[in-house]
């Protein structure tokens, strides 16, 4: 049995920012760090105090996390970044509604007493003597404190108070992983039984020392389960300053998702039900488990509930038939075919869903390239008159304003050479989209033949497919690169009017022309003859798409999303060489270009380089940060390998920012996930000089003095599949509609089972003959005795977990 936990995290925008720049304005970005770790960074919005964002993640994370941080900072080109604000958010405050936060909240000033981090090991006893009680306190070491000084590093000691009495440690200069080995003694002075205080200092030459964080033990636990153990450490206690939305606020969406995973055996008959379900007539089921869960669900949940259908059914080999379903059901309720899968229905969103888990590297090839050349080249395109700046070319070519004429004429030639690759780049990519996604849509074609026979419906079989891989996938990911990971960063304002230009062609395309020259939008019409013959050649390309053999196949075991040889990441990054002599660190890195599959991550000096060396990706036991002190270099990471005889070598890289580095670690640690023999501690530090940089310690072969962090990494398309998890997820949103299948096909039976009962039935149930009601009570009988057995065995588990536990702080 395993715990999941995960954070959805959006940072949607802000509002009422103060100016920190001389102009009047300032240029906003947000970090967002989980216990003191930073996790994303958005993109900096340039001379804003509105910034909007719209980014959102998803962290994979352990389950004894403490608090979510969102810090809003002003990005300077010189010096260092002006920090504006503050949100923290605990984990009990995120758990506290199971729909999440979402909501804007102000930011409050930060205060570095605050910004405390790290633990401290103690091992506390109460002994008696002829003299009376003493308190010996153990002061071991303490790890991942809170770096104060410009080094990166701190110089920290211990201040133990008990009653009227304080001791002090050794100060351990520039480290953040301290090892005292110190024992303190304190007597008890008469009076009230007193708490015991460890605080962390870092001691400074000049000005006063700062405040790393402590811990209080209250007279009752030392007297009967004294501490001996790591401790988290914390700030002062105060109250919680309110800045009045004088800092400005954010409008934010959190949610915590933790659930328990049973072993794969008992969702073996859920999972059953869940793969009958596809394989029976759609139209008329009311039952089961999909038609249940398509009826419970809406919005947001809907869209996690689709992602996880889509893996589940991708894993058995039964993701077409899944869609099919959906596809009947939804053609079953239509009745005008302009409505067709227009809404945010199930059927859609998982359609949108699976493309996005079969398709993105597909995507990848099609678009990047055009986009590439979009954000580099930085060309100012405009259409619409009411927003052309005329003056702008003037300053740009300094021969005088140009006609708004002329600068159509400029646009549109600049819109063509990128919507003309565009075009070209995916009707030539019949032989590059991926068979299960082909053949969805050829029998989303048939369905829809089908259901519209008509000569005035001749198109829709058209539009279906074109609506999902138009309008849902190339289009979204034109104007939004960065979501669907084609770029690092979103766009500036010019850049992103002239995706929004593009997306706007393509969505045109995708629409078949319906809608051409309709609507408000008219300026767009210099474009219309090209589009119109696009039109015609997107027709032809969607009869090549569906034009497919074969079938998936069905009920297979469960398989990886993306095969171990396709490349997940690749980019260049900065590797540390092998023991390099005497060289200065920036001469010790060297630019090589890295790519990562599932068997290897190997490297090169440049993409087009014949000769590539590689590591073996079975062969990593950890990937983790790199303290910036180790090296002066931010951003870096090591990826920690054992070969075959039991030696560690570590591998150290540096990537090009933040992010970057978070994706790495990321990629490489889901690609490493299912390798024996993790190591649980590592070294933050580098061993330089005959000594490790981040605790100091003289032996190479020293215990890692920090944990590592397998277990985090950020959701996306090439997430593994998790057949349990994924049924898991299922089952509780099955438990929402347990009361409502108990009540609509079970209750009403038993009181009167006679004939007239049966047809004073409404809803779906109306007008259906006895022999279908009798197989829909079946089916729901059916279903609520599975999820009746799945909530015993989590009781079950739940209860053995409790006996199980014990009491008492974590041990080294």
């Amino acid at each position: 049995m395993a715990k999941i936990s995960s954070l959805n995290v959006r940072v949607v925008e802000g509002r009422a920012l103060p100016a920190k720049d001389v102009s009047g304005s300032s240029d906003p970005y947000c970090i967002v760090k989980v216990d003191d770790e930073v996790v994303a960074r958005t993109a900096t919005v340039w001379r804003s105090l509105s910034p909007f964002w719209g980014e959102e993640y998803t962290v994979h994370l352990p389950l004894d996390f403490h608090h979510l941080a969102f810090y809003v900072l002003d990005e300077d080109t010189v010096g260092h970044d002006d920090i504006i604000g503050k949100i923290s958010l605990s984990r009990e405050a995120i758990a506290a509604d199971p729909r999440g936060i979402d909501s804007w909240i102000n930011l409050s000033p930060v205060d570095p007493d605050a910004e405390v981090q790290g633990e401290i090991y103690l091992a506390v006893q109460m002994l008696e003597d002829v003299r009376g009680r003493c308190l010996r306190c153990h002061v071991l070491k303490a790890r991942d404190l809170a770096p104060r000084d410009i080094s990166g590093t701190s110089d920290p000691f211990a201040r133990v108070f008990w009653g009227s009495q304080s001791l002090e440690t050794s100060t351990i200069k520039k480290t953040r992983f301290p090892h005292w080995d110190e024992v303190l003694e304190l007597r008890e002075m008469p009076g009230a039984p007193s708490p015991l205080r460890v605080e962390l200092w870092d001691w400074d030459m000049v000005g006063k020392n700062d405040f790393l964080g402590m811990v209080e033990f209250p007279p009752k636990v030392l007297q009967q389960n004294p501490p001996n153990g790591w401790f988290r450490l914390l700030p002062f206690p105060r109250a919680e300053e309110d800045s009045g939305g004088s800092l400005g606020a954010l409008r934010l969406k959190v949610r915590l998702l933790e659930d328990r995973v049973l072993p794969s055996r008992c969702y073996r008959p859920l999972l059953e039900l869940l793969m009958e379900s596809v394989l029976q007539p759609a139209e008329e089921d009311v039952s089961s488990p999909l038609a249940v869960l398509e009826e419970l669900t809406s919005g947001d949940c809907r869209q996690d509930l689709a992602t996880k259908l889509a893996k589940l059914f991708l894993g058995q080999g039964l993701a077409g038939p899944f869609l099919d379903y959906l596809t009947r059901r939804e053609l079953a309720r239509t009745t005008d075919p302009n409505t067709l899968f227009r809404s945010n229905s199930l059927a859609s969103k998982s359609m949108e869903q699976f493309m996005k888990l079969v398709g993105m590297p597909y995507l990848h090839e099609v678009l990047k390239p055009v986009i590439s050349r979009v954000f580099e080249e930085k060309k100012y395109i405009e259409l619409d008159p009411c927003k052309m700046d005329l003056g702008r070319t003037k300053r740009l070519s300094f021969k005088g304003t140009s006609s708004e004429e002329h600068v159509r004429e400029a646009s549109l030639g600049l819109l063509m050479g990128y919507l003309g690759p565009i075009v070209d780049a995916i009707v030539g990519s019949v032989g590059r989209c991926p068979p299960a996604m082909r053949l969805a849509f050829k029998r989303l074609h048939q369905r829809v033949e089908e259901r519209f026979p008509q000569d005035e419906h001749k198109d829709v079989k058209y539009l279906a497919i074109s609506g999902f891989l138009f309008l849902r996938f190339f289009a979204p990911a034109i104007l939004t690169p960065k979501l669907f990971d084609l770029r690092d960063h979103h766009a500036d304002p010019q850049t992103g009017r002239s995706l929004l230009l593009l997306a706007k062609a393509v969505q045109s395309i995708g629409n078949l022309g319906q809608q051409l020259g309709q609507g408000k939008e008219l300026w767009m019409a210099p474009l219309h003859p090209f589009l119109l013959q696009s039109i015609l050649r997107v027709r032809d390309f969607l009869d090549q798409l569906v034009d497919v053999d074969g079938e998936e196949e069905a009920g297979g075991p469960a398989r990886a999303l993306v095969p171990p040889s396709v490349t997940v990441r690749e980019g260049y990054l900065l590797k540390r060489k092998e023991e390099p002599a005497s060289l200065a660190t920036r001469f010790a890195f060297k630019k090589r270009y890295f790519w990562l599959s599932g068997e290897t991550l190997s490297y090169a000096k440049s993409p087009d380089w014949q000769m590539r060396s590689s590591i073996p990706v079975s062969h990593i036991r950890a990937v983790e940060r790199v303290d910036e002190g180790a090296f002066q270099l931010p951003h870096v990471m090591q990826v920690v390998t054992q070969d075959g005889s039991g030696t560690l070598h570590t591998t150290y890289l540096q990537c090009k920012n933040v992010n970057d580095l978070n994706q790495w670690l990321s990629a490489l640690r889901k690609a490493s996930a299912p390798n024996p023999d993790k190591l649980a501690t590592c070294h933050p530090g580098a061993f330089r000089g005959a000594r490790w940089t981040c605790c100091l310690q003289a032996e190479l072969s020293a215990a890692g003095c920090s944990h590592t962090h397998s277990a985090v990494t950020l959701g996306d398309w090439s997430d593994p599949l998790d057949p349990d998890a994924e049924t898991q997820m299922v089952y509780r949103q099955l438990l929402l509609g347990r009361d409502q299948l108990r009540m609509k096909f079970l209750e009403d039976f038993n009181m009167d089972s006679s004939p007239e009962a049966d047809m004073e039935d409404s809803g779906a149930m109306e007008g259906a003959c006895p022999d279908a009601l009798a197989g829909q009570r079946e089916a729901a009988s059916r279903l609520l005795e599975v999820l009746e057995d799945l909530n015993r065995a989590h009781e079950e588990f739940q209860q053995q977990e409790q006996r199980k536990a014990v009491s008492g702080p974590r041990g080294p």
